[in-house]
């Protein structure tokens, strides 16, 4: 049956044909939805782990009890990964274990535009990257049977427009493998120094055959037309370089990546007058070229960031300035904002009063960094918030750590952030920290966490306290605020930085995007007591504008938070229908 499925529901669907029984990942955008339309199927399990660390490592026990097993991630969560990883890839596989990693070039939702491919090499884990949502599906299959033959996890690398594009696929039924025995077999499983000295050895001639394997297997193929230009490319690339040339050109189209074929590339390279590697981010396919003696042009022409596109290729190989839809100069820039009523932006907003230094994180409240609240000064990564807040107080002292905060949400605490609590505890660190608690994995499109007390198919489950989490850790003075009331959000805010001890601020409120949550009736101004001051606007609300001089609430956006209530002096704004 043919459908048109998203490049992750794709995925998804590959897991459940292959019979993979064991799913765990975290949410990251842009692999989220794979983990989400696995979890549709009830002959997997699915679930959320804490992280990808975690989620890897459920992966790789599932391989060993003989399950074939799957864990999706984005790039930045390969890092948190990495550390299973590269020894899974020593202990190689029972059941057929396969990692999907999806790559952001361009940063539409990402804090780097890490190349994933490197990770694949450092680890020497072969890699696949399907070029549609078809090649999703099948190569997915294909990487668990290639992972139990050649004793070896597989990684998929998808990127943003290959996960979020649709395409068509052909459905087949679900095979049922059976489970494998589970063997003890120490010195493949216990990676002891004595033992991963053998399964190195073990590996290097993996991967020598897996090379082998590239030159001559279908995941590779040559497309030959005017071999006057010659095209090496994979993913995305592949599908910019189609279209932008057509039979104008001939294509080594490469579904590994890792091992990359030799005696393929210079046969095709033969053929052709002049080869370009069309690839996004980092020359990997360019400098293994260059590496065995064939000459090609790559990274002199395209650029080394951002995203790839028709239009770049033809300009860049053909010298034609390609006409493309786009509205990038005709519209006004429209960055991204916190939504109506999110209970971040009282927090913030509470934060600027109290002009501190604020150490932030990964999540909805990144966005605090924006202009007007402008309340976030750092950002790393997942947890860094924390012990990033830990250092640069024990950096600049006693004084200045009653000028500076961290901020972190539910998940993000949950995923990396206990364990720098934990520093600060241990090491009689003074800082405050404030768990952002909107009772959902809000960035990533509502995910459950293990705060939520719900699993990933909305079933009933144990939910973490995170006071009694943060009290376990060593953390005395905990407390919980609503960052609707400002006032109170203020006053918390004002003593606990006071204090010379490590303290933790709970803000808690529902993500205002929640189906549960009831919204008040939405606030109206009225006009003839505005003053035109603008002070509702410091919020940063999208539902508040000036209009003819005067302050506008939409009330179609408009959720009655109070907020803006709170700020004017005049009493302005009141409860009532919007004006119009």
């Amino acid at each position: 049956m043919k459908k048109l499925f998203l490049g992750n529901e794709a995925v998804a669907r590959g897991l459940y044909e292959a019979g993979c029984r064991v799913i765990s990942s975290y949410p990251g955008t842009p692999s989220t939805e794979i983990t989400e339309y696995a979890a549709t199927y009830d002959e997997m399990y699915s679930e959320w782990a804490p992280n990808e660390k975690v989620a890897c490592e459920v992966a790789i026990g599932a391989s060993m009890g003989g399950a074939r097993a799957f864990s999706a991630m984005k790039h930045v969560g390969l890092n948190v990964a990495a550390d299973p990883l590269y020894t899974a890839s020593y202990t190689g596989v029972n059941g057929g274990l396969v990692i999907a990693v999806a790559d952001d070039p361009g940063m539409h939702s990402s804090q780097n535009e890490q190349d994933s491919r490197h990770h694949a090499i450092a680890s020497k884990i072969p890699m696949l990257e399907p070029a549609d949502s078809a090649e999703c599906l099948a190569f997915t299959k294909r990487a668990f049977e290639l992972s139990e033959e050649y004793d070896t996890p597989f990684f998929i690398r998808l990127c943003t427009r290959i996960s979020h594009s649709r395409s068509l696929v052909e459905t087949t039924d679900r095979v049922e493998p059976p489970l494998k025995e589970y063997v003890k077999n120490p010195a493949k499983n216990v990676m002891m120094p004595a033992m991963a000295r053998g399964r190195h050895v073990f590996v290097e001639k993996r991967m020598k055959a897996l090379a082998e394997f590239a030159e001559f297997c279908d995941l590779n193929r040559t497309e030959y037309y005017d071999t006057s230009i010659g095209i090496i490319a994979s993913g995305a690339s592949y599908q910019y370089a189609k279209e932008a040339l057509g039979e104008n050109a001939s294509y080594l189209k490469l579904g590994m990546v890792n091992p990359l074929p030799v005696k393929l590339i210079e046969d095709f390279a033969a053929k052709c007058d002049k080869v370009y590697v069309v690839e996004e981010l980092d020359d990997i396919i360019e400098t293994h070229c260059r590496k065995f003696g064939i000459s090609v042009i790559g990274k002199e022409l395209f650029p080394l960031t951002g995203e790839l596109s028709q239009a770049i290729v033809a300009e860049k190989i053909l010298g034609e300035e390609k006409q493309t839809l786009s509205l990038k100069d005709e519209i006004p820039v429209r960055p991204p904002v916190m939504c109506c009523g999110c209970p971040h932006r009282g927090l913030f907003y509470a934060l600027k009063r109290e002009n501190v230094f604020v150490s932030g994180d990964i999540g909805c409240y990144t966005l605090g960094s924006q202009p007007p609240l402008s309340a976030i000064d750092t950002c790393v990564c997942m947890g860094a918030s924390v012990s990033g807040l830990h250092g640069f107080n024990t950096a600049r002292g006693a004084e200045q750590a009653k000028k500076a905060v961290a901020v972190i949400g539910d998940s993000t605490f949950i995923h990396s952030g206990i364990t720098s609590l934990i520093d600060i505890a241990y090491n009689k660190g003074i800082s405050t920290i404030v768990i952002l608690d909107n009772s959902i994995t809000g960035m990533t499109g509502h995910q459950q966490n293990p705060t939520t007390g719900y699993t990933i198919k909305g079933d009933p489950t144990a939910a973490v306290s995170l006071e009694k989490l943060v009290q376990a850790v060593g953390i005395h003075r905990v407390r919980v605020v609503d960052p609707y009331d400002l006032k109170e959000t203020q006053k918390a805010l004002k003593e606990e930085l006071a204090v010379e001890e490590p303290s933790v601020i709970i803000a808690r409120r529902p993500c205002a995007l929640l189906k549960y949550v009831k919204h008040k009736p939405s606030l109206k101004v009225d006009r003839e007591k505005c003053r035109s001051c603008k002070a509702c606007l410091r919020i940063g609300c999208p539902a508040i504008s000036m209009r003819e001089g005067k302050a506008v609430i939409d009330h179609t956006q408009c959720v009655g938070c109070g907020l803006c209530e709170d700020l004017c002096k005049f009493g302005a704004i009141v409860g009532g229908e919007a004006d119009k």
